[in-house]
Parts: structure tokens; C-alpha cells; sequence
């Protein structure tokens, strides 16, 4: 089967920044949708068309990825303002509730990237915004798209990637 918008490909791949750093790796085949938010754009432009044993590499700038990293995406929190544990590393759907710093984006993640005893650090951008991506992949599977698949325009019961526009947390998936 050729991959066409919808349909779901099962891939494996290994993604690093431009230095060779590893960041993901997936080594058993994950699913994900085409034509949806399961994938960028720019590797979704380079499986159409092809089939299962399609191998690429590509290379992702910044803009192709997650975006340039946006310093007016972090902000700094009194740690009193909130009641409960807060740690580095926990992510919040939107502003945190407690949080008192005006005019920062609702319809974000964002991420406690440092807590300390007085303040906290909350960063909106994705984790990798910024950083020049290198992404090894190879099509293991390519099948049609169930009804459920394309209405939420995303395979059920997915494992979270890095590829995803928004991790739920830390680990990469």
C-alpha cells in the first residue's frame, strides 16, 4: 500500500540533533496517522507517495520542527504562589493555576525546567525548539486508516514521541 493522507504508517527511527547527539530512538515500530497532528509536517511530505521499506533521512531546521525557542515563553513564579509539590520536569496543560504573571499564553505546555526554594521556572517552548534535528526513519507498515483513526485524526491509544507537537512529559516515549 502506498502512503496517502489518511492512513497510518508503522515507523522506526532514530533522531539526533545536527551534532550527532541521540534524542529518540525508536527501535520497535511505532503507528502513527498521516494526515493528522501525529507527525511534522515536513516528514509527512516525504512518506507520501511511498510504501513499506522506505527509508530517509532528513533534515529538519528549527522551523520544520518545534520552532525557534521563544524566550517570551518563560516565566518565573514565586514558589509560595503554589499549594501543592512542584518539581522539575512537571508540565502543566496552559498558565499553571497560582500563577501571577500576565499576558502568558493559555493554550500552551508548559514545563518546569528549575525549582528552586524561592521561585520557580515554567518554559513554554517544546523541548526541542530551537535545535536542528537530523530524523534516520524507515516505514516498517503502511495501512488504511480505521473510521475512529480518521475522525480524531490521530491512531488510538498512540505511545507519545518526540514527533508529537506536544509532549505529555519528560520521557521522549
Amino acid at each position: 500500500m502506498q502512503i496517502d493522507a489518511p492512513c497510518v504508517v508503522s515507523l522506526s527511527w532514530r533522531l539526533e540533533d545536527a551534532h550527532g547527539q541521540l534524542f529518540d530512538e525508536l527501535v520497535e515500530p511505532v503507528e502513527f496517522f498521516v494526515g493528522g497532528d501525529d507527525l511534522l509536517n515536513k516528514v509527512e511530505e516525504a512518506l507520501i507517495g511511498q510504501g513499506e521499506g522506505f527509508e530517509a533521512t532528513l533534515h529538519l531546521e528549527p522551523e520544520h520542527a518545534f520552532g525557534d525557542y521563544d524566550p517570551a515563553l518563560v516565566f518565573f513564579e514565586e514558589r509560595s504562589a503554589f499549594s501543592g509539590h512542584i518539581e522539575a520536569g512537571m508540565q502543566f496543560d496552559g498558565v499553571p493555576e497560582g500563577a501571577t504573571t500576565q499576558g502568558m499564553p493559555n493554550e500552551v505546555v508548559y514545563t518546569v525546567t528549575e525549582a528552586f526554594e524561592t521561585h520557580v521556572v515554567f518554559d513554554g517552548n517544546h523541548p526541542l525548539a530551537g535545535i536542528a534535528l537530523v530524523l534516520a526513519l524507515k516505514v516498517r507498515d503502511v495501512r488504511a486508516a480505521s473510521e475512529v483513526e480518521i475522525e480524531h485524526g490521530s491512531v488510538a491509544q498512540q505511545t507519545v514521541t518526540v514527533l508529537s507537537t506536544v509532549p505529555p512529559s519528560t520521557q521522549l516515549h
